[in-house]
């Protein structure tokens, strides 16, 4: 694999990966003869909600936080999440001996609350509208001689994330397209790096919520912007500017951007459980349904995708999938 003038190179992945052999579920990859029929494609899913801890986010999070001192463990780590990077942590901090706090916001999703608490980190929450999570996160850090663990942002973190694009290769190594979910850019970046390595000329999009097009806003201003916080049911795509370390690999190495409105995202959510057999979060189904609703050329392509989570409690899921549809 070739370096990269980015924060994260090809070996980095392929390091990441190491550290995360037997630690990570080496997730499988599924196939619908039903969903290439209505795509066109020969569709193969990456079934991220089957991690541990139900997201992708555990491989970057492990990654990070393996690679601390035996000092800087003790002292403990400290992130910021609207649920899953929060789980990743504090299931990571817990296998790792460190102390793990998680600033969450008050609205956070309770069962990813729930789960965060289960794995014995402490949570801190604050309000999204009205603060800063990030400050407020460097501020505890400091304050407790901790090491912040930022959810996308940082070249340890986003080479894990990229460790599922890499297995995704490996077993099917001849896709033309590769789609993911994009928030801050973690999964999207880390993808791009391990895939554009191993395929070249591969044709890498991510996929956001409509509401919630920071990503797109930015690629076509050719600079990071910043968005109000958007009103969608993907929480965890609730992201207001792309990372400075994300955007420009996201913005050398792929297509494009596509978004997917809320309802494009229950009607793959729907797809995923009735035909699949997958509960995927919302968030989990934006790369499927910008395949399923023809955001991405894909006939007579194979295409890989990243379902990214599957942490939503039943209650919220059955609500998800019964809501009334939005207007046209």
């Amino acid at each position: 694999m070739k370096a990269a003038p980015f924060a994260v190179t090809p070996e980095d992945v392929r390091s990441a990966a190491a550290r995360l052999r037997g630690i990570a579920h080496r997730t499988p990859v599924a196939t619908s003869r039903t969903l290439d029929a209505r795509t066109g494609a020969r569709v193969f899913l990456k079934c991220e909600n089957l991690q541990r801890m139900g997201a992708f986010k555990f491989r970057g999070a492990y990654n990070r936080i393996s690679r601390l001192d035996e000092a800087a463990k003790r002292g403990g780590v400290v992130a910021f999440s609207s649920g899953n990077h929060a789980q990743g942590v504090a299931l990571a901090a817990r296998l790792l001996g460190a102390p793990a706090t998680i600033v969450m916001p008050h609205d956070a999703p309770a069962a990813k609350v729930a789960a965060t608490r289960g794995y014995g980190a402490e949570v801190v929450f604050y309000d999204r509208a009205a603060m800063n999570r990030a400050e407020l996160a460097a501020g505890i850090a400091r304050e407790r001689g901790a090491t912040l663990v930022p959810p996308y942002d940082d070249p340890d973190v986003i080479a894990g994330q990229g460790t599922a694009a890499l297995e995704l290769l490996e077993e099917v190594p001849d896709l033309d397209i590769l789609v993911a979910p994009v928030g801050g850019g973690g999964l999207l970046s880390g993808s791009a790096i391990a895939a554009t390595a191993l395929r070249p000329g591969i044709e890498i999009y991510g996929v956001e919520p409509a509401a919630g097009d920071d990503f797109a806003r930015s690629l076509a201003a050719g600079e990071r912007i910043e968005i109000p916080v958007p009103q969608t049911i993907a929480d965890g795509q609730q992201t207001t500017s792309p990372g400075e370390l994300t955007f420009p690999i996201v913005r050398a190495l792929c297509r494009g951007i596509v978004t997917v409105s809320d309802d494009e995202l229950r009607a793959a959510m729907r797809f995923a459980f009735e035909r699949l057999k997958l509960v995927i979060e919302p968030s989990g189904a934006a790369a499927l349904a910008a395949l399923m609703h023809g955001k991405i050329a894909a006939r007579d392509k194979r295409a890989g995708i990243v379902i990214s989570g599957g942490n939503v409690d039943a209650a919220r899921y059955a609500e998800i999938l019964t809501m009334p549809a939005g207007p046209a």
